[in-house]
């Protein structure tokens, strides 16, 4: 493509057979960097027996990781004009999230943000810099990229702050940085009422559909990891069981997640934002439960220090948020009939008793096909 310069102008969102750019996928690529640093410290927190103390520093990191990912989609959705300048501010904050995705793993085990703060500003000066191509190229969307550029600066001025004089060793900052998060979660709130921003409804399925196969790709690489270790453990039948009984509850996952074209019948701000936010629990769920699967396979091969009872608490509760989430976000907003409609909130509660009944994963394997049997069947029904 030659350095040509277009205007930012507002992209039509009835756009038909728009689908994700290479560009896109590219920066992908280094949100998978970043959500297998998180999942990985939360692994080895649960194997040790602290995953209470370990989830919100998981929590903390993957709300960064989400949310910049979330930025940078939904702006392209409704503005990406391919030119020169929006391909180079788009790489810019692909480098400040490889920053903070190389400190992640440091920021899990002190919470010192570090170099992660610096990732942090160059991902947001990159997104201020678009949105204000986004005000001077379309005028009637010029109040609702004022507030996104004002805001995001405002949020990053908080984050800095934070870095300055917050005591990463105090409980108070969790309370202080999850309340930077509310921040962010505002922004666009505030700054869609000035008018919507035209996303494409098919494109922004697609780019979630994207990743939460990235969310399960940390389920795929637990059960590599487990299928590493057959040659070193000493159980290796039973390091066999649980890596395969997660290859069920993967494929299950994927099954059941996508066994729906229309995951978003409404366009909607109410609706738009709900979806939007809620899939982080969807996402964080399928990433934690990566990361308990992981788990898992330590207490089999004998090298965890705690128990399977233990761990399994974490898989109850991973699959019974990620089944209730998709049940809030998607599901209740189709006619589904009476058995179905039923399937996910009802295996979401199966799912949190199993895991504090310590069912091994072979059994949640079991739920986990159950749960594709009673949800998958097609119910052929409009949006309500």
């Amino acid at each position: 493509m030659p350095l040509a310069l277009r205007p930012m102008s507002p992209r039509d969102p009835h756009e038909h057979h728009r689908v994700a750019t290479t560009l896109e996928l590219f920066f992908d690529l280094v949100t998978v960097l970043a959500i297998a640093a998180a999942a990985a410290g939360f692994h080895h927190s649960i194997s040790a027996g602290h995953g209470l103390e370990g989830l919100p520093r998981f929590a903390f990191l993957f709300m960064a990781i989400w949310w910049a990912w979330m930025n940078v989609t939904w702006f392209a959705s409704a503005f990406d004009n391919d030119d020169a300048v929006y391909r180079i501010l788009l790489m810019v904050i692909m480098g400040g999230e490889l920053i903070f995705a190389g400190t992640a793993t440091r920021i899990y085990e002190t919470m010192d943000l570090g170099l992660g703060i610096i990732g942090w500003v160059i991902m947001r000066f990159g997104m201020i810099a678009l949105w204000l191509r986004a005000a001077a190229g379309s005028p009637e969307h010029k109040t609702t990229a004022l507030r996104y550029a004002g805001g995001i600066f405002v949020a990053q001025l908080y984050w800095v702050m934070l870095y300055l004089f917050a005591d990463p060793a105090s409980p108070w900052f969790y309370v202080i940085g999850f309340a930077g998060y509310i921040v962010e979660l505002a922004v666009p709130v505030y700054a869609e009422r000035a008018r919507q921003t035209p996303f494409n409804r098919h494109h922004i399925i697609e780019r979630y559909g994207l990743l939460m196969i990235i969310s399960l790709g940390e389920i795929v690489l637990a059960i590599s990891y487990g299928y590493g270790l057959l040659n070193e453990a000493e159980s290796p039948l039973a390091v066999a069981l649980c890596a395969t009984s997660a290859l069920v509850i993967v494929f299950a996952i994927w099954w059941v997640y996508f066994c729906e074209d229309e995951h978003m019948p409404k366009t909607d701000l109410t609706h738009a934002i709900l979806w939007g936010y809620g899939h982080v629990f969807i996402f964080a769920a399928t990433a934690a439960l990566g990361s308990a699967i992981a788990a898992s396979l330590d207490v089999a091969a004998q090298e965890a220090e705690t128990i399977q009872a233990e761990v399994s608490k974490w898989l109850g509760i991973s699959l019974a948020l990620g089944t209730a989430t998709l049940w809030f976000v998607r599901d209740r907003h189709h006619l589904l009939s009476g058995r179905i409609a039923l399937s996910l909130p009802v295996m979401s509660v199966v799912y949190l008793i199993a895991g504090f009944l310590g069912l091994p994963v072979w059994g949640f394997a079991i739920l986990a096909v159950l749960t594709v049997i009673w949800r998958s069947p097609p119910a052929r029904a409009d949006a309500a």
